[in-house]
């Protein structure tokens, strides 16, 4: 699961459901909260329930989260060179609408700043997707070959506590470092099992045994909005 907070898109509000398992949700705080809600039973247990008078029926609900949201009303909020369009109130109103244990339940936060001409005129070309692809599809392997011993569990964010125990062992250096991180900013249990394994993740991208310090440090700036 991911929260990518970016640019506002056409169609406020607009949800889409991909055939691969991946669902997107377009100005997350147009949503209305109850229909937020609904879903962190889903994201946490990977399955949905409904219950009617005389049965109840659950469903699998293994799924990829995608959201973007403005950081303010306005959308200028990280923007110092943009005028003031909202009150506090008005952002705190509108951030108010996702609420914290619904992005507890999302593994990354990513907030994306304005971008500059010098970057937009810059004509070095980047890396190459199909490099990308390649070094996401040897991490994938590497997964599906840890977990090969397991009938449900296929890649990092299928993992329980007690695999997250085997395979995300710290070094006493990287341990101190989660732990301070943990202090302060209070991150709540949810969030430290979600941090080790977007470190695990992060580690296999790097083809690295074990989910170093920098690893970890990553990690946890993928949690901005905590």
């Amino acid at each position: 699961m991911a929260l990518v907070v970016v640019g506002e898109y056409p169609q406020p509000g607009e949800i889409s459901l991909a055939h691969n398992g991946v669902l997107f949700l377009d100005e997350l705080p147009e949503f209305k909260r109850s229909v937020l809600e609904v879903m962190r039973q889903p994201l946490e247990d990977r399955d949905v329930t409904i219950s009617r008078a005389r049965f109840t029926v659950t469903y699998p609900a293994s799924f990829m989260l995608v959201a973007s949201m403005n950081p303010s009303p306005g959308g200028y909020f990280n923007d110092p060179d943009a005028p003031v369009m909202s009150s506090p109130a008005d952002m705190q109103r509108y951030l108010g609408k996702v609420s914290g244990p619904l992005l507890d339940r999302i593994d990354i936060h990513i907030e994306v700043t304005p971008v500059p001409f010098d970057k937009l005129s810059d004509e070095r070309k980047g890396e190459a997707s199909i490099v990308i692809r390649e070094r996401v599809t040897q991490a994938r392997k590497l997964q599906s070959e840890r977990f090969l011993q397991f009938e449900n569990i296929h890649y990092n964010a299928q993992m329980g506590v007690k695999q997250i125990r085997q395979y995300c062992k710290l070094e006493a250096a990287s341990l101190a470092l989660l732990k301070n991180a943990m202090e302060r900013l209070n991150l709540s249990a949810r969030a430290y099992d979600r941090i080790l394994k977007v470190a695990r993740t992060i580690a296999d991208l790097d083809a690295s045994e074990s989910s170093t310090g920098e690893h970890i440090s990553e990690a946890i700036l993928h949690r901005v909005s905590d």
